[in-house]
């Protein structure tokens, strides 16, 4: 489990296509720290350590969790949002996230209001009906507050410190996204539709 809030902007150093793509990660994390086997969320999608080095690590990604996120695009030197697995007693300050992307958003617009960046995203059709004005969701790994919902298009604001410590200050229209919808969200909307 985790909270969507990021903890550091990895860099990926190598890709690999073996039976599976192996990627290689650079980040500021205390490599020792990081025991094989533990949980991290790449960009929002809960990847496995294989291998570690004095500051990087690697992990091997199945075909099926490539053909359902974005990780097809990543490419040497893009930096993705990462955050370690949640731990009793540590400060919950996004929402549950779980690690397991629902679907692809894609960016559509960006405006710049203020010091603030508006983004408009369009969710797949299936996902829409779970995103909700002032609910959360998570894009990339990043909990975010949903501004307004418009059909498929929804909107979030950017502040700079997000954009700052984050994938999205060099995110452009375009732009495809890992969309985790709440998992609170999901629950009652499968209640109100569930018959007895």
């Amino acid at each position: 489990m985790f909270t969507g809030i990021v903890t550091d902007l990895g860099e990926i150093v190598s890709l690999e296509k073996t039976g599976d793509l192996r990627a290689r990660i650079r980040s500021s994390y205390d490599m020792a720290t990081v025991d094989i086997g533990a949980s991290i969320a790449h960009a929002g999608v809960c990847l496995t350590i294989i291998a570690t080095g004095a500051d990087w690590y690697d992990v091997q990604i199945s075909g099926e969790t490539v053909s359902k996120t974005n990780i097809g695009d990543w490419a040497v030197g893009k930096r993705i949002n990462l955050e370690r697995a949640l731990k009793v007693g540590d400060e919950l300050g996004g929402h549950i996230v779980s690690g397991h992307v629902d679907g692809v958003a894609e960016i559509t617009a960006m405006v710049d209001e203020g010091e603030s960046t508006r983004f408009t995203f369009r969710a797949p059709e299936a996902l829409a009906k779970y995103i909700a004005p002032k609910g959360s969701v998570a894009l990339d790994g990043c909990s975010l507050t949903v501004n307004e919902v418009d059909g498929c298009s929804f909107g979030i604001n950017f502040i700079p410190h997000t954009k700052a410590v984050t994938s999205f200050g060099a995110s452009k229209v375009g732009d495809k996204v890992n969309l985790e919808i709440d998992t609170l969200a999901r629950y009652v909307a499968r209640l109100t539709e569930w018959k007895a």
